[in-house]
């Protein structure tokens, strides 16, 4: 199940105009890099749900013919949306993937330390979550010695909290608590942290690999440096985009039918198909609707804000 519902706040205005599983990292959409992952571990029933722009999701889903998809009238929370999706799952454990959330998780190896640890068989495991680690009271999850969650978020329900950690949005549900889901709610605050009180098995899987969290102007560009940088190139230009010659590009992104015109450095850009990005610039993510610019001179995460065509 691919978490693609939301309204992406903290990504406009770019989620504006485009549902944010399908902003394009590298050559593809978001989300069809999430895809990729789950059928490369041999997972060939996929599901992603959609809301906003919803119909934008649909079009793609039919175009890449490898996912179907659950639509939501109204959001029903990360809980609610897997709920509703179960007719299409099937039965058993549910492996749940944040449409945002782009990392290099071996998916079949986070569902076989699932299954070893008991998983839908009543074993061992209820769930288990993508984390990774950190030292003990750190993050928003809690870890015992043997791996088993203590504590999500800030509430503690057992003792024994070795390790800290975060939790990266990747995760199995297993199938005993699938069966209990509301049809709204969030799987960690109405789901996970009552099990874990009322005596429910959670276990982390933990990872130190490449991660990107795409949900905000700034991550979402560093993802798609990361993925130049993965391919040791400094720009990529799609078939049918153009740039004129007195341009220099310098971890930049140009998708087909777009045009980059003027003179002088282009770096750490995003120009999406069929838009018209004028050099110099720097920071900045280009569409047809508009212009979306990192903003570096905050503490918090990266922001953006709307600039006129």
């Amino acid at each position: 199940m691919v978490l693609s519902a939301g309204l992406g706040t903290r990504m406009r205005p770019l989620s504006d105009w485009r549902a944010k599983a399908l902003a394009p990292v590298g050559d593809r959409p978001a989300l069809a890099h999430v895809v990729d992952a789950l059928a490369g571990a041999g997972i060939t029933r996929v599901v992603a749900n959609a809301h906003h722009r919803a119909a934008d999701v649909r079009a793609f889903a039919a175009r890449d013919g490898r996912f179907v998809v659950s639509e939501e009238a109204e959001l029903l929370g990360t809980a609610g949306g897997v709920q509703q999706a179960r007719p299409l799952l099937g039965d058993g454990d549910v492996l749940v993937w944040n449409g945002d959330i782009l990392a290099a998780v071996d998916a079949g190896a986070l569902i076989r330390a699932h299954r070893a640890g008991g998983g839908g068989s009543g074993s061992g495991r209820d769930g288990t979550l993508l984390v990774r680690t950190g030292a003990a009271g750190s993050g928003n999850v809690g870890l015992a010695a043997d791996g088993r969650v203590v504590r999500l978020r800030r509430e503690t329900v057992l003792p024994g909290e070795v390790r800290g950690g975060e939790f990266l949005g990747v995760h199995v549900v297993g199938r005993a608590l699938v069966a209990g889901l509301p049809e709204r709610g969030c799987l960690v605050g109405d789901v996970y942290l009552p099990a874990m009180r009322a005596g429910a098995r959670l276990f982390a899987f933990p990872f130190d690999g490449p991660f990107w969290d795409i949900g905000t102007i700034g991550t979402y560009v560093e993802a798609n440096l990361a993925w130049l940088a993965a391919r040791g190139v400094d720009a990529w230009v799609a078939d049918g985009a153009r740039v004129d010659p007195d341009v220099e590009l310098a971890g930049v992104l140009v998708h087909a039918g777009a045009r980059v015109t003027g003179r002088g450095r282009l770096a750490r850009a995003i120009v999406w198909e069929d838009a018209t990005c004028e050099a110099p610039a720097e920071g900045v993510v280009v569409a047809k609707e508009g212009r979306a610019e990192m903003v570096r001179d905050s503490a918090e995460a990266s922001a953006s804000r709307l600039e006129p065509t």
